[in-house]
């Protein structure tokens, strides 16, 4: 099974790096069809992430010295909006909005609590695109990356789309504009304020994130069955009993910055092989690492 990415560059629809389209470990649809608010697939929007070339992650390996001379620039990532696919759904086309990550990039985001990262790690199933042995990995590690600061990244992320909610000004006679005229407020960035505070209760909560709990509730304000002032008076609300669950939450204060860092070195082992030429380890990472290239060998991943 190829990657949208690679079966795009195949023809000549998207324009990634070279090396790209084979070094894809993961693809998500993202956005209303992940969240259980719209069964349109015509419009995707796709998030992922790769493993760049080793000596991208490693610069050393191809001579830089930090801080000296000519820094040539790493990849962090790809991106590609409105790529039309004429073939797709029998004839009916498709749209794809890409954003392919670095895994070093993604991780990075993930252990910040980045809301649309964390998103994308938490998709259904049925959303996942390609997922390899790397991917996989991730997935099944995606509680590693859960901290209490997700709280400050997704109560800033919703306050943003109650701004936009009440300023946005979409395009003259577009299809946001009638709905602003006709409901008052712009109904996306409505549902949006809702879904992201439905998300991070349960993050504080639960320690674990169902994209698609709060959908019908989520369609509901989609249809303009929600008021603006419904929309503002459940963020004021949810927002003072937020701040309880943040206080009584049991995920850690801050990231396992030394965990995380664990699995992203099994990653790249997994794509590499032996790290031992690119990183010096300290002696228990070193033996964890020699552990789980075993189990992977005796495996055959």
């Amino acid at each position: 099974m190829s990657s949208t990415v690679e079966r795009l560059a195949l023809r000549k629809l998207v324009s990634p790096p070279k090396w790209l389209p084979g070094c894809i470990a993961y693809e998500t649809i993202m956005g209303s069809m992940a969240y259980g608010v719209s069964s349109d697939s015509s419009d995707m929007d796709v998030y992922g992430f790769c493993v760049p070339p080793k000596d991208d992650v490693f610069p050393h390996l191809r001579g830089e010295i930090p801080g000296f001379g000519r820094q040539l620039q790493r990849f962090e990532q790809f991106q590609q909006h409105h790529v039309e696919d004429k073939d797709a759904l029998a004839g009916k086309g498709r749209e794809y909005d890409l954003t392919i990550f670095s895994l070093v990039k993604f991780f990075q985001l993930a252990m910040e609590n980045n809301p649309n990262i964390v998103d994308s790690l938490f998709t259904p199933r049925e959303c996942v695109l390609f997922c390899n042995p790397i991917g996989e990995r991730v997935r099944e590690r995606r509680q590693i990356f859960l901290h209490k600061g997700a709280w400050h990244k997704f109560k800033g992320y919703a306050y943003s789309q109650v701004h936009k909610m009440e300023i946005k000004t979409p395009q003259e006679g577009s299809k946001r504009a009638q709905t602003i005229e006709e409901f008052g407020f712009d109904l996306k960035f409505g549902y949006h304020v809702v879904r992201l505070l439905d998300e991070i209760e349960q993050i504080l909560t639960l320690g674990d994130l169902d994209l698609q709990r709060d959908r019908e509730r989520l369609k509901a304000i989609r249809r303009g069955e929600w008021s603006l002032e419904q929309v503002k008076e459940f963020f004021v609300t949810k927002e003072k009993e937020l701040e309880s669950a943040y206080t009584s939450s049991k995920l850690p204060h801050s990231p396992d910055e030394a965990a995380i860092k664990t699995l992203l070195l099994e990653c790249l082992e997994v794509q590499y092989g032996s790290l031992e030429s690119a990183i010096t380890l300290p002696g228990q990472e070193r033996a964890l690492l020699a552990q789980i290239k075993a189990l992977c060998e005796r495996a055959g991943v």
